[in-house]
């Protein structure tokens, strides 16, 4: 009786959590971790003619959108300087600052503002591929700003930085990996102060070392802590001092070269869904790993694992215990995370260029929006069931977001607000 009452309380609490949270899409993936939101009404159709509104936007960038009490802000390259953008719920703009040189995208689909920004509330936390890292107030005004690299060594890796910042209780923490020394850190949220740096370390193949993958705050056994993805290994460490918990590999036994960690994993539930391989080469590899433990876990917690799906770039999305996720080529499934078996599949038509921009769900509907600007919208039930196809008649790679019965979307030159008034 006692694990039932306890077990009510914390269903409660946490539901009571995201239903708040959902009023404010404050870092990449939305307040859940998982791209989904579980309340609102939101467009499954629309004009990109006739939307809410629709702003241009300076300079290249292909980072998500966050909202915090309706104010959004936004990274861009812009006059060749790493910029951050402030817009109110009318799509006004209300700041723009400059923190530093830009540094060009390498990949066409690629910019030196490809990490997203995150927000408490109390701050904006930025960085780009530049190495300029930044805490900056709600008005605009700059908290504390450094250079990362300049301080810990140059990025070495084949492409562009895309790993977005993340907050704990009391940190903003990067991740770094790549070819040189890779570390995990974190830095005071008011005064910008290291607290502590990880080395996070593993010999792996050409290229298994570079990660583009974004850490996750989640808990471990009642202490806050980070899921850090990439070198072939999944981890997990004490927020509070950068501690090692658990460590789980083996993701790449026949020691393939050129593969990097681009997709986030994925937490539902207990179980972390961990995609690798070259999905877009028709090489997938999607793994189901138990949270928890201690030490070594690769032999003890490794669910199950699939060889004939995954995804390279898309991170997927999590939505009421199921798995869904969108392939680089157009693919979809819909996953039983437990199992890893698929509850439904389906195919979106082919068209110019692939899915670089993370699957949305919102209102009971996934939205998918590939490179030439095509977004798709799906039902979710129990098969794969098109409900739209809208032309936003310009690349998309960043991930769309929903927030308070709305759909911000990014694309090359515009950020569109689609919804009722």
């Amino acid at each position: 009786m006692k694990i039932l009452t306890k077990c009510i309380v914390c269903f409660l609490i946490i539901t009571t959590q995201s239903t708040a949270s959902e009023t404010n899409w404050p870092r990449w993936r939305g307040p859940g971790n998982n791209g989904s939101v579980t309340s609102g009404n939101y467009p499954v159709t629309w004009d990109p003619e006739k939307v809410l509104w629709k702003i241009d936007l300076p300079g290249k960038g292909f980072s998500t959108p966050v909202v915090w009490d309706k104010k959004i802000y936004l990274t861009t390259g812009a006059k060749g300087a790493d910029t951050v953008l402030a817009f109110d719920w009318s799509g006004k703009p209300i700041w723009e600052k400059q923190l530093g040189p830009e540094a060009e995208g390498r990949h066409k689909n690629g910019s030196g503002s490809n990490p997203s920004a995150t927000t408490d509330g109390s701050a904006v936390f930025v960085f780009f591929k530049s190495g300029n890292f930044a805490a900056l107030a709600l008005d605009g005004s700059i908290r504390w700003k450094k250079n990362l690299f300049e301080l810990y060594g140059k990025d070495k890796r084949y492409w562009d930085f895309g790993t977005s910042p993340v907050l704990t209780k009391k940190y903003v923490v990067i991740a770094e990996m790549h070819d040189r020394d890779s570390w995990l850190a974190a830095f005071d949220k008011v005064t910008g102060k290291l607290v502590w740096k990880a080395g996070r370390n593993y010999k792996t193949p050409k290229e298994g070392r570079q990660g583009y993958s974004t850490p996750i705050v989640f808990s471990h056994k009642g202490i806050e802590a980070l899921l850090v993805w990439g070198a072939q290994h999944l981890t997990a460490h004490d927020a509070a001092d950068g501690k090692t918990l658990w460590s789980c590999g083996n993701f790449n036994p026949e020691g393939t070269e050129l593969w990097p960690t681009i997709a986030s994993p994925v937490i539902s539930g207990n179980i972390a869904i961990v995609p690798y391989g070259r999905a877009d080469r028709r090489v997938p590899r999607l793994h189901g790993i138990k949270l928890g433990g201690s030490g070594d876990v690769t032999e003890t917690h490794r669910l199950w694992k699939r060889e004939d799906t995954g995804t390279f770039v898309p991170t997927s999305a999590e939505y009421k215990g199921r798995f869904y996720l969108v392939r680089d080529t157009g693919q979809v499934e819909c996953i039983d995370p437990l199992t890893g078996k698929s509850i439904w599949s389906g195919v979106f038509p082919k068209g110019k260029g692939k899915f670089y921009s993370s699957p949305l769900i919102a209102g009971g509907h996934l939205y998918a929006a590939r490179e030439d600007g095509m977004v798709f919208v799906i039902k979710l039930n129990d098969k794969f069931e098109i409900v739209s196809e809208i032309d936003m008649k310009d690349k998309i790679i960043a991930s769309p977001i929903a927030i308070s019965n709305r759909l911000l979307i990014r694309t090359n030159h515009h950020l569109f607000c689609i919804g009722s008034k």
